[in-house]
């Protein structure tokens, strides 16, 4: 009889399981966005850049931002209804994941780490090995990914968003209709991730940069710090990460020699000559996206330092800023290695910097001056939803 009881409890305890179970595990959700009542300004600032940052083919507007706001942050864009775009990029974390791999839907683990996202309008090349050329390319790829956000077809996502009383209005206001279709998704996600403007932070207000410049100054380690950053030679993080988002201007990708043998090829899993190079990421906002690196590996800045102080590997492929014996000539505004006849023989070793103490930390405190505060709790790039 005791053996029939126990029998029946685990029996009546599988069957439970199986009820409260899918096989998607899904969560239903009736949070519904909470939106201001005039839509946030998205497009001005993007036209105070430059108009010819927002593609004739699909203008920002504050309309169609808003939607994408709604999007981006929705849990209904995963097929289980637990992730949304903002899982992995969050506004706290200057939109990057505080995580070493990002986390899909049902706990799928990712194989790389999620790059923040900031001033994404100036870049033609996304994602850590460059496979998309576009924001709107780029907005659907997590949605459909099998680890990522698991949708099976763009057909049940437009069926499954226009159930939800939310959208209809909004993208009418958008697009002019209220049909939901692949192509308007894409659309509204990329104005919103092209509206991710940030110029306000101690280094826009002190060099100019910022509208809101208010005559802050740099602290004694911060102006060390961004006199190594800007140095060809004795920082040469400029040769790299230049331009107004520190992202590469003409570096769009490098290897940096993490490892003389990657087990992510990045740019080289899609061309077998590049092993190794990856997306110069902007710089901006980079005290809050630890942990660093396409795989995450170092969890401070401190370790990212020393990185290019001491740990550069001599994979064949290493980019020329990071080799020995460069000298530089100037065609333009283009930095090339030049090497005088009858240089060392050493010249392909990697470099080592042997910064100071006093250095690694003025670095530091430079890179910690690339925090725009405001793009953190700017609400019109926060969470609508209240989950």
């Amino acid at each position: 009889m005791k053996k029939q009881v126990i029998l029946c409890s685990v029996l009546c305890m599988v069957i439970l399981v199986l009820a409260t179970c899918t096989k998607d595990n899904f969560k239903p959700l009736n949070q519904v966005p909470e939106l201001p009542d005039t839509n946030y300004n998205y497009s001005e600032p993007l036209v105070a850049l430059s108009s010819g940052f927002s593609p004739d083919e699909n203008p920002t507007t504050d309309a169609g931002a808003t939607l994408g706001r709604v999007l981006f942050y929705d849990k209904k864009l995963s097929l289980n209804n637990t992730v949304s775009c903002a899982t992995c990029h969050k506004q706290v974390h200057g939109f990057s994941d505080a995580k070493v791999v990002s986390e899909g839907f049902e706990g799928r683990i990712t194989t790389r780490n999620a790059p923040h996202l900031v001033n994404l309008y100036e870049s033609d090349a996304y994602f850590w090995d460059g496979r998309t050329g576009t924001l709107e390319e780029l907005a659907l790829q997590p949605v459909e990914n099998h680890i990522e956000m698991g949708i099976e077809s763009m057909e049940n996502l437009t069926t499954k968003l226009t159930e939800q009383d939310y959208y209809s209005p909004l993208f009418e206001e958008a697009f002019g209709t209220s049909e939901v279709t692949p192509e308007r998704i894409s659309k509204a996600l990329a104005q919103f991730l092209r509206s991710m403007v940030s110029y306000d932070s101690k280094w826009d207000k002190i060099d100019g940069t910022s509208i809101l410049a208010d005559g802050e100054e740099w602290t004694d380690m911060e102006e060390l710090g961004r006199a190594i950053f800007f140095s060809w030679d004795r920082g040469g993080c400029v040769n790299c990460h230049s331009g107004r988002s520190l992202a590469g201007w003409g570096t769009t990708f490098a290897n940096i020699g993490l490892d003389e043998e990657y087990a992510d090829n990045g740019v080289g899993e899609l061309e077998r000559d590049r092993n190794g190079m990856f997306k110069v990421p902007s710089l901006r906002n980079i005290a809050l996206t630890a942990p660093y690196m396409h795989d995450g590996r170092f969890a401070t800045l401190e370790e990212v330092v020393e990185h290019y102080n001491s740990g550069v590997q001599a994979h064949p492929n290493l980019d020329w800023s990071l080799r020995n014996g460069n000298n530089f000539f100037f065609p333009g505004d283009i930095v090339f290695p030049f090497v005088e006849p009858g240089a060392s023989s050493d010249i392909d070793e990697p470099v080592r910097r042997n910064f100071t103490e006093v250095e690694k930390r003025a670095l530091v405190a430079f890179l910690r001056a690339l925090t725009d505060e405001e793009f953190i709790t700017d609400p019109k790039f926060s969470d609508p939803f209240v989950y």
